[in-house]
């Protein structure tokens, strides 16, 4: 299973995301509390090694900026977060994740968008809370493509799973402590994605209350 630790800002979180056996790494560049710049940006992508593919996350922005920011930390991918058009995608010679909120995909037919993954996140993106995952049952999806986001965490990736069986799963604050990447939290959560087990005392199933 293929695992995206997302909002790295040092050097620090970035090698232990590697270290952990992260597949992919993410730099947002989009108001956020965690955005960097790209300055800071080239020097972490400098300490990744080229096995684990580098994501610059984008909310609205022009190609022309796009490109321009990730041929300078030398990106491999390009995570649309906002309200692309597929013609934005077809401009930009990267590979492409598009984040539909669960809302979203409720209304639009996200499979036809150009993409390699679409990656599915709760309708408040980066609010760390998890929506209900029985929504994406009533979808025609290629779960080969599928990245699921959104308040996921080491006590709830084990049932995200079970339930949606995505190829890979995306995570920021689900791995912080005090707003910061926590290392201990990272090796955790990478450590029960590449294994597909949970905790023992994982609660049943949450969206039944």
């Amino acid at each position: 299973m293929l695992v995206k630790i997302c909002g790295i800002t040092t050097v620090e979180a970035a090698q232990a995301a590697v270290n952990a056996g992260a597949d992919f790494i993410g730099f947002v560049f989009a108001p956020s509390s965690r955005e960097v710049t790209v300055e800071k940006a080239k020097r972490i992508s400098a300490s990744i090694p080229q096995t684990v593919h580098k994501v610059g996350v984008f909310v609205n922005e022009a190609p022309e900026n796009i490109k321009s920011i990730a041929e300078a930390v030398n990106l491999d991918y390009i995570q649309l977060h906002g309200d692309e058009p597929p013609s934005i995608a077809e401009q930009l010679p990267y590979k492409i994740i598009k984040a539909f909120s669960a809302k979203d995909s409720m209304r639009t037919d996200i499979t036809n968008y150009p993409c390699d993954y679409y990656l599915v996140d709760s309708p408040k993106a980066g609010s760390g809370e998890p929506f209900d995952w029985k929504l994406l049952h009533s979808l025609s999806l290629d779960h080969r493509k599928l990245i699921l986001a959104g308040g996921l965490s080491s006590k709830n990736i084990n049932q995200a799973i079970n339930q949606v069986n995505p190829a890979g799963a995306d995570v920021s604050s689900g791995v912080e402590t005090n707003r910061k990447k926590d290392n201990k939290k990272i090796k955790e959560f990478i450590h029960l994605c590449k294994n597909k087990q949970g905790k023992d005392d994982i609660d049943g199933n949450i969206y039944d209350a």
